[in-house]
């Protein structure tokens, strides 16, 4: 083997092993969660590296039990209004934002510098100091308790703005000049032009966004009171560290965004850091 790629292939055999190692550490707690809800119930409840024979008879009948007042509290029903949350909270993000940017860049918008600046000056604001203002917005269009209550006021996004602004900027003018010859409307190059060249942009964001919203604990908390409307997060309080169910769902909770970002990876880099798409 020459010199030079044995170099390299020993450059990128540390490399990877640094990488592994790594991989493992940040793993290991996870893994020891899990080993202690795979034993019988009534077994203390600390992390452990064993496995238990008990994983599919714990985690059926917890997936499948009711618990609660009402008997609305589901692991199942939990997940859901979790992807719900998330996914709202994320399409609709990722929407208002591309719109926005859009309107800045492409319309003659009187003051669009100060408006992107006062966009940009939300990013400074703490997420839960708007909370209680906006709860009384909430109250008073009677949407506590619903869906909507849950997703509309987080979907504003000065952050998302800035993405969609930075990238659009990269769009060479020749593609609004070619749109226009061929008689296409503002509408038109929206989404046959723009919409495709942000898809990188657009999933990148969405899935950001998507996991902050599946771990928003604060908001469901002062909007929603009924139990049938438990996020997945909200449970762990209910249920507790402690017990066999709340470290179940624990598991579960990481599992959606995990799965999200492990397959989607390459899509996210690119977009987040590839100006030229």
């Amino acid at each position: 083997m020459p010199i030079t790629n044995w170099r390299k292939w020993r450059e990128q055999f540390f490399d990877h092993v640094i990488l592994i190692t790594g991989a493992l550490v940040m793993m290991l707690p996870v893994y020891a969660h899990f080993a202690s809800t795979t034993h019988a119930p009534g077994t203390r409840m600390r992390p452990r590296l064993d496995l238990g024979s008990n994983t599919l008879e714990n985690y059926s009948t917890f997936l499948s039990a009711s618990s609660g007042f009402t008997g609305d509290v589901t692991a199942l029903a939990m997940l859901w209004n979790s992807f719900v949350l998330g996914a709202g909270f994320a399409g609709l993000k990722v929407l208002l934002s591309l719109l926005a940017a859009y309107a800045l860049i492409y319309f003659r918008v009187r003051f669009a510098t100060a408006i992107f600046a006062v966009l940009l000056l939300t990013l400074m604001l703490p997420l839960e100091s708007r909370f209680l203002p906006t709860y009384e917005v909430v109250a008073n269009l009677g949407l506590v308790n619903t869906r909507s209550g849950l997703i509309l006021p987080l979907v504003a996004s000065g952050l998302g703005t800035l993405f969609f602004r930075q990238f659009l900027l990269t769009i060479p003018d020749t593609l609004l000049e070619s749109s226009r010859l061929d008689g296409a409307g503002p509408w038109k190059f929206l989404k046959d032009i723009l919409l495709p060249l942000s898809l990188p942009t657009a999933a990148a964001l969405f899935l950001v966004t998507f996991v902050n919203g599946w771990n928003q604990y604060l908001w469901p908390v002062i909007v929603t009171s009924e139990e049938s409307s438990y996020t997945v997060v909200r449970g762990l309080q209910f249920f507790g560290f402690a017990s066999l169910s709340g470290m179940m769902l624990t598991v579960i909770a990481i599992l959606p965004p995990a799965v999200l970002v492990i397959l989607f990876q390459r899509q996210v880099v690119k977009g987040l850091f590839d100006g030229s798409h």
